[in-house]
């Protein structure tokens, strides 16, 4: 094992028994910590373009947020029927998406998690699940979470082939990456830098010391923690710290949805709990995607409208 792999594990160990213990208190607060990245201007190998740019900004200004919605009834009965399989990746509409998506139930095939193939000819596209995974109007009481996972079948980097994992509410621009416009998250898998809400170059993910190369085969998992407002990723089953705190909060307030970005010559499989998990934790209930609806919240957000959501905290000038 590499002395840095080997650093990260430690660290992570560390992380998870801070982790755990917060959890022992049920009052306690959730902990806000600045987050000490230095902001890169540039992509470190992918750009999008100015115009791609001013697109999605004007794309914003346009079309407002969806306010979270109740699922339809015969969705709901679906999901009591099939569990997580019943999420799945539209179909993009944008001729940048060149290559298949492949859903659960779509063919006579008994797959249990979504298969996508891009070819080299693929433009920047993200693809959404078709329900979300954290539905701001239903009662969340004794979940600790929401998580998936993405499988890298091939991806090469040199040739322009990346993934990028994460989270966004609709509508949002599908030529554009998670994490570069509102309220969006996402890891991109070429430099392992984190972006929310940001245009730019994104964050280093993981210190140089312990950074990570994702390889074919690996998984890379993604999860959202209610009681902070975390963003988390996973590498091969070991949870990371924390990408963001503070974000889609409060919850009653948006309907947040799994956000997969293709660009170049891809192959992945995405894993909404119809197969098991590489990270342990995810396969508890307490984190499945299905266990998130049925039952009505209240206002659904409870004692987290006593905190700031991340955009007061960005505005107020702290860092995340």
């Amino acid at each position: 094992m590499p002395s840095f792999f080997k650093a990260l594990k430690a660290k992570l160990t560390e992380h998870d028994h801070h982790h755990d213990q917060s959890h022992h208190d049920p009052e306690a607060p959730p902990k806000w910590a600045p987050a000490p990245e230095v902001s890169h201007q540039y992509g470190l190998r992918n750009e999008a373009s100015n115009d791609d740019y001013e697109a999605a900004e004007d794309f914003c200004n346009r079309y407002p947020l969806e306010p979270p919605r109740l699922l339809p009834s015969e969705v709901v009965d679906h999901i009591n029927a099939v569990g997580n399989k019943a999420w799945r990746l539209e179909h993009p509409r944008t001729s940048r998406f060149v290559g298949s998506v492949h859903n659960p139930g779509e063919s006579k095939s008994d797959d249990a998690v979504v298969r996508v193939k891009t070819s080299s000819k693929c433009q920047d596209t993200c693809l959404l699940s078709d329900l979300p995974i954290l539905a701001g109007l239903y009662d969340v009481k004794g979940k600790q979470g929401v998580y998936y996972e993405v499988e890298i079948l091939e991806m090469n980097v040199d040739a322009g082939g990346f993934v990028a994992v994460g989270t966004a509410c609709r509508p949002y621009p599908d030529w554009r990456l998670p994490g570069w416009n509102r309220l969006s998250g996402g890891l991109h898998l070429d430099d392992m830098r984190k972006f929310f809400e940001d245009p730019d170059g994104g964050r280093d993910y993981l210190p140089e010391s312990q950074a990570l190369t994702v390889r074919n085969g690996d998984i890379i998992g993604c999860g959202y923690e209610l009681s902070t407002g975390t963003l988390f990723f996973t590498f091969n089953g070991m949870r990371l710290p924390p990408a963001f705190n503070g974000v889609y909060l409060p919850r009653g307030a948006h309907d947040v949805y799994a956000a997969v970005g293709v660009s170049g010559a891809t192959e992945f499989k995405v894993n909404f709990g119809g197969d098991h998990f590489r990270w342990k934790e995810g396969n508890e209930w307490a984190w499945r995607v299905e266990g998130h609806v049925g039952k009505l919240g209240g206002s659904g957000a409870g004692d987290e409208d006593d905190l700031p959501t991340y955009s007061e905290a960005s505005s107020s000038g702290q860092r995340w």
